[in-house]
């Protein structure tokens, strides 16, 4: 049997040169972003640290709101690789569960890049409106998969369908019935709603410590937000019963 061959064709040069200048900018808007907070960003400074004209850099990103998205896409990327890899790492505790290390990758990931995390989370940036279903969605999405999948591997949809919450409004679980999921697949309205709760704990306790209003706390905030994390998930675990009766006919 024949094998098949990668048949894509090699990049020309002139795009490899304008794939390597656009990463180039790119890289220079991360710097000022980092260094000036998300607020200041401007393509003028931007090109300026280059050596470019603000012209010349528009053949690459036509607006602000262009690089903006880009760098926004870049670090949805990079803080899912964070969480990523720390899911994939031997934990420093053999029971550790493996959503407790996916959250507290997304604590390291943003307390090392404040200022992205910032942009990601932080105040909107004055007239910016991402792409609707683009680029920053499809990153973004990589978060909902790792979180939703490591918080409810292993159980099925009829355990989830009879999770232990308070009684949902049905306008609340007809919107929640609606909405897509990327990770475990379909995900009753019970589920939904333990997830965008645990979603808010978890974001909040880190934006907390990231914009600096847990410093009282110095170095035992990741100890707090690592007891934080596995309560919370034994919590919803105890929501979720061990089995489901089949349904009558």
């Amino acid at each position: 049997m024949p094998v098949d061959e990668d048949t894509t064709a090699p990049l020309s040069l002139r795009q490899r040169r304008r794939a390597a200048a656009t990463q180039e900018i790119v890289d220079a808007a991360e710097r000022h972003l980092t260094e000036h907070g998300p607020a200041a960003l401007s393509l003028r400074a931007v090109a300026r640290s280059l050596g470019m004209t603000v012209q010349a850099l528009y053949h690459y990103f036509p607006s602000r709101n262009a690089l903006v998205t880009a760098l926004v896409t870049k670090a949805y990327d990079d803080l899912a690789d964070a969480v990523q890899t720390a899911v994939d790492t031997p934990p420093d505790e053999a029971d550790l569960p493996r959503l407790v290390i996916a959250t507290e990758g997304y604590r390291r990931w943003a307390i090392a890049h404040p200022e992205r995390f910032q942009l990601l989370y932080g105040t909107p940036l004055r007239d910016y409106a991402a792409p609707t279903d683009g680029p920053t969605t499809q990153a973004s999405r990589r978060m909902s998969e790792i979180f939703e999948r490591e918080l409810f591997e292993g159980f099925s949809s009829e355990q989830l369908a009879a999770a232990d919450i308070p009684v949902l409004s049905p306008p609340l679980q007809a919107y929640l019935e609606q909405l897509p999921h990327y990770g475990h697949g379909y995900l009753p309205s019970p589920a939904t709603a333990l997830l965008m709760s645990a979603w808010g704990h978890l974001h909040g306790l880190v934006a907390l410590e990231v914009f600096g209003h847990t410093s009282f706390l110095g170095e035992h905030q990741a100890e707090l937000f690592r007891m934080g994390m596995r309560n919370l998930l034994a919590d919803i675990h105890r929501r979720i019963p061990e089995h489901v009766s089949p349904p009558s006919s």
